[in-house]
C-alpha cells in the first residue's frame, strides 16, 4: 500500500506525458489512457475494490469518458464552424498560433479520457462478478 501511494502520482504523470507527446513521439491517447486507468486498478488491488469504489464517485467514470467524447467532438466541430473539415486543425491558426499542435494534443487528451473511463468502468464491472445474477434471471 505504501508503494502504491508513492508510485501512483508518478504513473499518472507518465500517462499525461504519453498522451501529450502522442503527436511528436510514440504514444498517444490510447496508450496514455490505459496507463491512467491502470492507476485506479492499482489502487483497487492495493486498498481493495470496495474502498476504491467508495473513494471514486460513481459518476466520475462515465463523466471522464463522456468528457473525452465532448472534447474530441468539440475540437472537430469547432474546425467545421470555422469553415474547415472535421478535425482540420489548421482552421484554428487564424485564432492563435501553434493551433495545430494544441488541437492534436487536446484530441489526444480526450481520447485518453475516453479510454481511461472505459478501462476503469470495465474493471469495476468485471470486479462485481456474476454473483449478483439469481437463478430466476438465468432461466
Amino acid at each position: 500500500m505504501t508503494t502504491v501511494r508513492f508510485v501512483a502520482p508518478f504513473i499518472l504523470t507518465f500517462a499525461l506525458f504519453v498522451m501529450f507527446h502522442g503527436a511528436d513521439s510514440p504514444g498517444g491517447g490510447f496508450q496514455g489512457g490505459v496507463i491512467a486507468g491502470s492507476v485506479v486498478m492499482m489502487l483497487a488491488f492495493a486498498y481493495g475494490i470496495d474502498s476504491t469504489r467508495r473513494w471514486l464517485d460513481v459518476r466520475a467514470v462515465p463523466a471522464l469518458a463522456s468528457g473525452g467524447v465532448f472534447v474530441f467532438v468539440g475540437i472537430g466541430l469547432g474546425a467545421m464552424a470555422l469553415g474547415g473539415q472535421f478535425l482540420q486543425y489548421a482552421e484554428y491558426e487564424a485564432l492563435f498560433s501553434h493551433a495545430i499542435k494544441y488541437g492534436i494534443e487536446l484530441v489526444e487528451l480526450g481520447i485518453g479520457a475516453i479510454v481511461a473511463g472505459v478501462a476503469i468502468g470495465l474493471f469495476f464491472l468485471l470486479a462485481t462478478g456474476f454473483d449478483h445474477i439469481t437463478e430466476e434471471e438465468t432461466t
